[in-house]
């Protein structure tokens, strides 16, 4: 992304009419050269409004991601254990690079940021929404030296973090879905994808990825397949409930995230998932629910009983015995 670029996302965040004279000459450049850039931005998926004799503005504003802002605002115990903190404008997917990068380098400890991602993707291949500066898109890398057996239950415990950040930031009743889905009152707020690397029996790095659906246009959601929702929805309910929802930033939101999981990862190889269970089925959005479990071969239909030690989902059969499934390329679905 250009200088020019950048100054004027700089500008148009506030969401207030800029004229093109006035963009000009904060740019150093002509009316035309003004309305070029912003095609460009628009290309972005920014939806810019357009008023002659008024200006041009994005309605509502939008807030981009600060580097020297977030790392201001995350916990003392997590920034010690961060290598780097990068923040991309646009990039086809933060797990991918976060990937490609532990795959040429020592990396452990690497966070990354992006305001879009053009390919973003979440489990079993699906396509990830990524609209530019309205969500979160983080990746981080963590290195573990037991391989992937010490490794069960992990994506299950980075739910509880993300639960624990989003509650501290007023977003109520998150509910976890097995294995790696974030709720709110049945809609998905954000997800998890965990990517390994490695010797799968010995040293091994791991790519966390997560997303957080934080203001999403609503031309944009038509491409969800399901019932959605984002923070500045939960925020705005929580208002008009009166219960007098905390002041929303996503850099803070993006900071404590990234303190919740890099801590969790400090501690993960040696506690384990059993030191978050229980807050998981605490959070269990299926619990008790009549559910069918999808897998390569067959869809096997029960009620969800919690997971095990391990992270494995239980779900109690029919005859009442109890059968576990760990992740892969599984789908878990209510029954209708």
């Amino acid at each position: 992304m250009t200088g020019n670029q950048d100054k004027i996302l700089d500008i148009l965040k506030d969401g207030q009419f800029h004229s093109g004279e006035s963009l000009g000459e904060a740019l150093g450049c002509s009316r035309t050269a003004v309305w070029k850039q912003l095609q460009k931005l628009e290309s972005l998926g920014l939806s810019i409004e357009s008023i002659k004799g008024t200006g041009y503005r994005v309605a509502g504003g939008f807030e981009l991601l600060d580097a020297e802002l977030m790392l201001s605002q995350i916990d003392s115990l997590a920034t010690a254990q961060i290598a780097n903190l990068e923040i991309f404008k646009s990039i086809d997917s933060t797990n991918k690079y976060a990937r490609e990068k532990a795959e040429t380098q020592p990396s452990s400890g690497s966070v990354i940021l992006a305001e879009q991602q053009t390919a973003g993707r979440g489990r079993r291949g699906k396509t990830w929404v990524s609209p530019f500066a309205a969500n979160i898109y983080l990746s981080i890398v963590w290195d573990f030296e037991q391989g992937a057996q010490a490794l069960e239950g992990l994506s299950l415990a980075v739910g509880v973090a993300v639960k624990r950040a989003l509650n501290a930031h007023g977003v109520e009743s998150v509910q976890l879905k097995w294995p790696n889905d974030i709720y709110v009152d049945g809609q998905k707020l954000g997800g998890i994808l965990l990517e390994m690397i490695g010797d799968p029996a010995g040293h091994c790095s791991v790519i966390i990825g997560v997303g957080i659906n934080v203001a999403m246009p609503e031309d944009q959601a038509a491409a969800i397949d399901q019932d959605w929702t984002d923070v500045k929805t939960q925020m705005q309910l929580q208002q008009c409930g009166g219960k007098g929802a905390t002041r929303f930033s996503k850099n803070h939101l993006a900071s404590a995230l990234i303190s919740e999981i890099i801590v969790l990862l400090r501690d993960f190889q040696s506690q384990g998932f059993s030191s978050y269970r229980d807050e998981w089925q605490g959070a269990d959005a299926f619990y008790g629910k009549q559910a069918a479990i999808t897998t390569p071969k067959q869809s096997i239909s029960g009620v969800v009983r919690g997971v095990d030690p391990n992270g494995a989902l239980r779900l109690e059969l029919d005859d009442g015995k109890i059968e576990t499934f760990i992740g892969g390329e599984l789908s878990l679905r209510l029954s209708e």
